[in-house]
C-alpha cells in the first residue's frame, strides 16, 4: 500500500469556524424535532425546515430502496452520504449530526461520548468520555477499547479501501502503520490511548479544532476486537444503536429490527427517535421502478436522497396532489467531471481546456432534471459553502450549450486539431450519470472529441474501477462522471478529499478521481494554517479557482433533489448535515 500523506501543519484555531464554534448541540435532541417547528399540512416543501406529520406513534415498517449497492455495511469501509445518514441506526460514534430539522440538523451532539471533545495540548490532544451504560446487541458493555479498535481497524486501506482518510493523515501513527490486522498490538498504539475503560485520547501530528468532526463519521463506532470478521464483519455489523440486523442478504435486500439493549436515556442528545419497529432496505432496485413505487405507496423512501429521476418529474411537479408530497432541497453537493490527467491526451491542460468549452452545461443540468436538479455549476465548490466565489472561467453561463470556437481553439494549441478519443465512466445504476455521458458525448462529438461511455457499478465504483487509478489509466478512462456532499459545510469539508493529490492511493477506494496539482496541494496546505477565519475561506475559494484555471473538472449541476415523501410517513423533515430526509426519525402510519 502506498504510504498515506500527511496534511500540513494545522495551527491551533485554525479550522475554528469548522470545529468548535460550530459543534454547540451538547444538550438534549428534542426528540428529532428540534426547533425548526413542525406541519400537518401537505404543501410543496413541508419538510424542509421543519417536521412534516410530527408524531410520537411507534410501530410498522419503514421500506426504503437502493438502485444500487451499498458500498459497504461496515463503518470502516463506508463513504456515501445516505450510508452515513441510516448508520447511525445500528452504529453510534462518539458524536454525530443531530437529528433535527432546520440549522440545528449540522450542529454535532455528543453519542457515545458525555460531551464533545476537550481539547489540550494546543488541539493536538483530544479527549472523550464514554457514557456507562451503552450495550451492543448481545448485551455487552461498550468500552473506550472498542472504539480505539473500531477507529485503528478502519486505518487499514487495504482492506477497506472505502471511507475517509481524515484519521490516517492526522493522528500520531508510527510511519506507515498497517492496522490491527498486520500489527496486533493494539495496546502499543499511542496515537489513541485508553487510560480506562471509559476515557479515550487521541493524539494528533499537528493541531486541530475541528476533530470533532473527524469523530462524527462512522469510524469512531465501537468495534469490540473479539467479534470483529475482517470483510465479514458486513455481513453482521453488531449494533450499539436502536435497531440491529435480523437478516443481511447481501445485493439483495437487509432487514433491521429493534434492539432491545439500546437504552434512550443513554442517548440525550442526537434527537434519535427510533418510531418504526422494523426497517426494510432493498437493493440494486431499478431507479424508476423506485419512483414508481414510492407514488404507488409500495414503498416509503428512495434511500440515496438524490430524488426523482428526471423522467419522473415533471409527473411530480404538475399534479398538484403529488407535488405536495415532494421536497426540493439544496444541497452542498456538486455534480461533476473529473478529466483524469494521468490519460493522454488529457495530460495536457490545453485539451482539458477543450473539454470544458465544449461540454453542453444545459445538458448536463437536464440529466438531473432541469433547475429542479439544481442550477448550472461554474466550479466545484457550491455556493452553500462560506467563501464560495464566482468563477466561470468557460462560459458555462454566457455560453451554457459549448463554446465551439474556443475549444477548437484549446484542441489546436494541445496538438490535437481534429480532437481525440478517450473513455467516460458513470455508475451504472444511476439514470442521470448515463444521461450526462450521452449528453457529454454528443457535445464534445461536435469538436471531434469522441467518448466511448463505460458503466461500472456503483457499489465498486471507486473502489475497484475508477477510484484505482491503475484501472484507470490502463482502461483510458479519461472523463469519470463523479458527485461530491460535503462531509461538513466548509472548504475543508468539502474541497480536500477531492482535490488534495496526497489523499490519492493506489490500493483504490479513492475520492480523489484524478486531479494531481501540486499548485492545489500548496494552496489546501496555506488554508489549513490560518487562523482567520474570513482569510481562510477566501484560500479555498483560491483552491477552487486553480482546478478551475487547470480544468482539471467540469462542474455539472449544484445540486438540489426532488424528494418524494408518501402520505403514510410520520415525522419526516431534510437533515441539512446530509440534504436528504433524516432517517433516524422517520415513523410509519401504515401497520
Amino acid at each position: 500500500m502506498k504510504k498515506n500523506r500527511v496534511v500540513s501543519v494545522v495551527a491551533l484555531g485554525a479550522v475554528a469556524a469548522l470545529g468548535l464554534s460550530a459543534c454547540g448541540g451538547s444538550s438534549g435532541g428534542g426528540g428529532g424535532g428540534g426547533t425548526g417547528g413542525g406541519t400537518t399540512e401537505a404543501a410543496f416543501g413541508a419538510a424542509a425546515g421543519k417536521v412534516f406529520n410530527p408524531s410520537d406513534t411507534k410501530g410498522g415498517t419503514l421500506r426504503f430502496a437502493n438502485s444500487g449497492d451499498w458500498d459497504s455495511l461496515d463503518p470502516a469501509d463506508t463513504y456515501y452520504g445516505y450510508s452515513w445518514n441510516f448508520i447511525r441506526n445500528y452504529g453510534r460514534g462518539l458524536v454525530a449530526f443531530k437529528s433535527a430539522p432546520g440549522a440545528a440538523g449540522n450542529e454535532l451532539a455528543p453519542d457515545l461520548a458525555e460531551s464533545l471533545g476537550e481539547p489540550s495540548n494546543d488541539a493536538k490532544t483530544w479527549t472523550y468520555k464514554i457514557r456507562k451504560g451503552v450495550k451492543y446487541e448481545d448485551g455487552t458493555e461498550v468500552t473506550s477499547k472498542d472504539v480505539k479498535y473500531g477507529v485503528l481497524r478502519s486505518l487499514d486501506k487495504k482492506t477497506f479501501p472505502n471511507g475517509p482518510t481524515y484519521l490516517n493523515d492526522f493522528l500520531d501513527l508510527p510511519a506507515d502503520y498497517p492496522g490491527p490486522y498486520v500489527d496486533k498490538n493494539v495496546d502499543a498504539v499511542k496515537a489513541i490511548e485508553t487510560p480506562d475503560d471509559y476515557t479515550i485520547k487521541f493524539n494528533l501530528k499537528t493541531s486541530f479544532s475541528g476533530f470533532d468532526y473527524f469523530v462524527g463519521m462512522p469510524v469512531s463506532i465501537p468495534v469490540p476486537q473479539a467479534k470483529d470478521t475482517g470483510t465479514e464483519y458486513k455481513k453482521h455489523v453488531l449494533s450499539t444503536g436502536p435497531y440491529k440486523f435480523e437478516s443481511n442478504d447481501l445485493g439483495k435486500k437487509f432487514v433491521l429490527v429493534r434492539n432491545d439493549q439500546y437504552d434512550p436515556k443513554t442517548d440525550p442528545a442526537t434527537g434519535r427517535k427510533p418510531l418504526a419497529d422494523k426497517l426494510q432496505v432493498e437493493l440494486n432496485v431499478n431507479a424508476a421502478d423506485i419512483d414508481n413505487r414510492l407514488q404507488s405507496g409500495d414503498l416509503d423512501i428512495s434511500i440515496e436522497g438524490t430524488g426523482v429521476q428526471p423522467a419522473g418529474q415533471a409527473k411530480v411537479l404538475n399534479d398538484p396532489a403529488l407535488k405536495a408530497k415532494a421536497d426540493n432541497p439544496v444541497n452542498a453537493r456538486t455534480w461533476f467531471t473529473v478529466l483524469n490527467s494521468e490519460v493522454a491526451p488529457l495530460d495536457n491542460v490545453e485539451c482539458r481546456k477543450a473539454v470544458l468549452f465544449a461540454a453542453d452545461k444545459t445538458g448536463y443540468q437536464r440529466s438531473y432534471g432541469g433547475a429542479t436538479g439544481g442550477d448550472i455549476a461554474t466550479s466545484l465548490m457550491p455556493p452553500v459553502i462560506p467563501g464560495q466565489r464566482k468563477i466561470d472561467l468557460y462560459g458555462a453561463l454566457t455560453k451554457p450549450e459549448g463554446d465551439v470556437e474556443k475549444a477548437k481553439e484549446a484542441l489546436t494549441k494541445c496538438g490535437k486539431p481534429d480532437g481525440f478519443s478517450t473513455a467516460i465512466s458513470y455508475r451504472a445504476e444511476r439514470p442521470k450519470e448515463k444521461a450526462t455521458a450521452e449528453s457529454l458525448q454528443q457535445s464534445l462529438g461536435k469538436v471531434g472529441i469522441k467518448l466511448d461511455i463505460k458503466p461500472f457499478p456503483l457499489a465498486d465504483y471507486t473502489k475497484l474501477y475508477v477510484g484505482k487509478p491503475e484501472f484507470a489509466k490502463s482502461n483510458g478512462i479519461g472523463l469519470i462522471i463523479y458527485g461530491w456532499g460535503a462531509d461538513w459545510n466548509d472548504g475543508f469539508g468539502f474541497m480536500q478529499q477531492i482535490v488534495d493529490s496526497r489523499t490519492i492511493r493506489a490500493a483504490g477506494g479513492n475520492t480523489n478521481l484524478g486531479i494531481r496539482l501540486p499548485a492545489v496541494d500548496a494552496k489546501v496546505d496555506e488554508a489549513l494554517k490560518e487562523t482567520d477565519a474570513k482569510k481562510r475561506e477566501s484560500l479555498w475559494a483560491d483552491t477552487d479557482q486553480l482546478v478551475m484555471e487547470n480544468a482539471a473538472a467540469l462542474p455539472g449541476v449544484w445540486a438540489k433533489g426532488l424528494l418524494f415523501r408518501p402520505a403514510n410517513l410520520t415525522n419526516v423533515f431534510v437533515t441539512e448535515a446530509f440534504g436528504m430526509y433524516d432517517y433516524t426519525a422517520i415513523g410509519t402510519s401504515r401497520k
